[in-house]
C-alpha cells in the first residue's frame, strides 16, 4: 500500500498536537471555584512540600511543614500517581497534581492548616504558618 507524503504529514501533525495537549490534570481548579488557590504575593518564595506516596502522615515531606514569611505553600508530586490536596476546612483545593508536577502556590492564614489528599484520604499533613506547632487536627482526616 502506498501512502502519500501529504497523509504522512497530516498524521504527524495530529500526533504532535495531541502530545502537546497531554500531561494529566490541571494543577488548579477552574476559574470561579471558591476553593481555588490564592496566588502568593509578588516576589515571594513558596515553601514546597514533596508528595512521596500514600503513607498516612508520612505521605508528605516535610510534615508538618514550616511556611515562609509569605505563608505561600506548593506541593510537588514526586509519586507516580495523581494527587489532589485540599485543606481539611475546604479553604483551598489544588486540583489534580500529575506525577512530576507542582501545584500552584496557596497562601495560608497565620494559624496554619491541616490538609489531605482527596484521592487518597489517608494521606494527611499540616503546615505551620506561625512558627509554633501546627493547629490540632480535627475531623475525619485525622
Amino acid at each position: 500500500m502506498r501512502v502519500s507524503g501529504r497523509a504522512v504529514a497530516a498524521v504527524a501533525a495530529a500526533v504532535l498536537m495531541a502530545a502537546g495537549c497531554g500531561g494529566g490534570g490541571s494543577s488548579t481548579p477552574p476559574a470561579g471555584n471558591p476553593s481555588a488557590p490564592t496566588p502568593p504575593p509578588a516576589g515571594s518564595a513558596a515553601t514546597t512540600i514533596s508528595i512521596v506516596g500514600d503513607r498516612g502522615s508520612q505521605s508528605f515531606s516535610p510534615n508538618p511543614a514550616p511556611a515562609t514569611q509569605s505563608r505561600a505553600v506548593a506541593w510537588r508530586n514526586n509519586d507516580g500517581v495523581v494527587h489532589r490536596i485540599m485543606s481539611n476546612d475546604g479553604t483551598f483545593d489544588t486540583g489534580n497534581i500529575a506525577p512530576g508536577a507542582t501545584s500552584a502556590a496557596v497562601t495560608l492564614g497565620t494559624d496554619g492548616t491541616n490538609y489531605h489528599c482527596t484521592i487518597h484520604p489517608g494521606m494527611i499533613g499540616a503546615v505551620n504558618s506561625s512558627g509554633g506547632t501546627p493547629p490540632p487536627c480535627t475531623g475525619i482526616y485525622c
